[in-house]
């Protein structure tokens, strides 16, 4: 047992600038495994003419690619390598935006739609030990927007609220050789109140599973299918105290690595509960692009460094928007002790083909994401994105169908129906106001001034819905910017100590006594035409961290 948690830890925070070392699936790792990150040949176009370099996974509108400029809606990858020995072979691509048709040694074998959301191909049958050719054709039709894009922008300048566009290959791809018996899927669902955890095993067979904490075995179960393993040690995960449990998951000459944290979140008399303790989210606003790599970060350390930047400047979580996050983004939340909101990246415009492509994507991402102790909020819909101007009970229906399926998927964890207004069923009531200081203190010392509309041009719920007691989080608000630094934001201050001084009246607006339970400040980071963030697009404060982190974490008054 000894040295698990060391081999979890260092296979996701240790790397370099550019493709690195780590696992990319830290939620079911194996010792071995073969990066093919790093130089393909490439093209684009209709037809696949290879006739330049890339550098994967780094998509071609990115600097750190080689290539640094958009070359169209259709991009072609190859590249060679030699097949490990193993009964069985799978090539894993993190993510490809946004249609993809893999290729290998001209034989079809994997089709998948979903920009964000991972996807794996048995090549077993289509390699040979030596000299393989993967072939990999993405397609990404800009101006087409049902797709679910997020915060890309769907022309190919930038403008407003939305970024440089991102087609192709944006997380890493790998080679897993495995026996003919192996592990497929490991489900984990931590049960706080009884110490223990359920545990769900897809595989051939009856596995064993082995659960420590701190390298000391604390409980076992063999079996095929599910059980329940109760444990020894009962310590919960918290932002405080971010505690995990390590679980190997035997199966014959199959050996699969993960870990989970024993939490409980709840929603219950109008606040939020982490272990049975009030919970006052203290989030920021992380939209997760970097200047040099776009969605991709250069490095672990890069993923590493917000998270750590953020704790400094007092916040304990992020709501990541319109964004699903690198994985390792999220392992190192669980190790670090980081809320997070998962947010389904949108479509921007209306369509049953969208309704269709948004809900299977993000069934994919739900699967993906709900073993992340750190995750502890799931958010499916933003401020009607592509739902604007649509029937009001076409979006309720669709709101409140994506909330129920999250709840399928995951009854852990509560769902927002469409964060910011507008929203039908949803489990809180969150609202975004970009208001002064003045009128959020007026605003949010009541349930009724909070709710009476004013806040945006947008009612709170739509016709049908109303307030259910569910607790009240401001999850956009902010978005101070210093005069003369270019680009825009929502409230601008002439220098450093009116940033202070008005950052510090934004956050006492909701602490003091009042409905509102949390909040998330807009936002982490400068991106690009958007000059509004507490750190600059090269992640430097633009204020002494020191000066901001008492303001955010102001005591909430009751």
């Amino acid at each position: 047992m000894r040295g698990k948690r060391t081999f979890a830890y260092r296979a996701s925070v240790e790397g370099t600038v550019g493709p690195g070392p780590e696992y990319p699936r830290p939620n079911l790792r194996r010792e071995e495994w073969s990066s093919l990150d790093g130089e393909w040949e490439f093209g684009a176009g209709a037809n696949p003419v290879f006739d330049r370099r890339i550098v994967v996974p780094f998509c071609p509108e990115s600097a750190l690619s080689g290539i640094g400029e958009r070359v169209g809606d259709v991009v072609w990858y190859r590249r060679r390598f030699d097949a490990p020995g193993a009964d069985r072979l799978h090539l894993h691509f993190g993510a490809v935006d946004y249609q993809a048709i893999v290729w290998v040694n001209d034989v079809e074998v994997a089709r998948h739609e979903g920009g964000h959301s991972p996807f794996t191909a048995d090549i077993t049958a289509a390699v040979r030990a030596r000299d393989n050719v993967v072939v990999v054709r993405a397609e990404d039709p800009l101006a087409d927007k049902t797709i679910p894009r997020g915060k890309q922008h769907w022309t190919e300048t930038p403008e407003g609220i939305f970024y440089t566009a991102t087609t192709g290959i944006w997380q890493s791809v790998w080679l897993e050789p495995l026996p003919a018996h192996h592990v497929r899927g490991v489900r984990l669902t931590p049960d706080l109140d009884a110490g223990a955890v359920d545990v769900v095993i897809d595989a051939d067979g009856p596995a064993d599973v082995v659960v420590d904490l701190d390298e000391e075995d604390v409980g076992r179960w063999s079996g095929n299918g599910g059980g329940r393993i109760r444990l020894d040690e009962v310590e919960a995960w918290s932002p405080e105290s971010p505690r995990l449990y390590g679980v190997e998951v035997r199966l014959g000459a199959d050996l699969v690595r993960t870990c989970f944290g024993l939490r409980k979140v709840e929603v219950r008399d109008g606040r939020c509960w982490l272990n049975g303790e009030p919970l006052t989210q203290r989030l920021i606003l992380d939209q997760g692009y970097f200047p040099e790599g776009l969605l991709t970060a250069p490095s672990i350390e890069d993923l590493r460094r917000d998270i750590e930047l953020a704790k400094a400047l007092g916040f304990n979580g992020a709501r990541k928007h319109q964004k699903a996050e690198d994985p390792r983004w999220l392992y190192l939340a669980d190790v670090l002790g980081f809320l997070v909101w998962a947010e389904m990246p949108s479509f921007h415009q209306f369509s049953d083909e969208a309704m269709r492509r948004l809900a299977a994507e993000w069934t994919e991402i739900v699967r993906r994401d709900r073993d992340h102790p750190s995750v502890v909020t799931w958010v499916v819909a933003n401020e009607s994105f592509g739902l604007d101007g649509v029937d009001a009970g076409v979006r309720s229906g669709f709101t409140s169908g994506l909330r129920r399926i999250t709840r399928e998927l995951d009854e852990s964890r509560p769902v927002v129906s469409n964060d910011g207004w507008e929203h039908s069923l949803s489990d809180l009531c969150t609202l975004h106001d970009y208001s002064p200081p003045a009128d959020l203190a007026r605003r949010y010392r009541s349930v009724e001034t909070a709710l009476d509309g004013t806040g945006s041009a947008h009612p709170p719920y739509d016709p049908g819905f109303g307030y259910r007691g569910e607790p009240i989080i401001v999850s956009e608000f902010g978005g101070l910017r210093l005069a003369g630094s270019g680009g825009w934001g929502w409230l601008e201050v002439p220098d450093d100590a009116a940033f202070v001084g008005a950052y510090g009246q934004l956050i006492a607006a909701f602490m003091q006594r009042g409905p509102v339970e949390g909040f998330c400040y807009t936002q982490l980071t400068d991106v690009e035409q958007e000059q509004n963030g507490l750190l600059t697009a090269q992640r430097e404060p633009k204020v002494d961290p020191a000066r901001l982190r008492p303001m955010t974490q102001t005591p909430k008054r009751r």
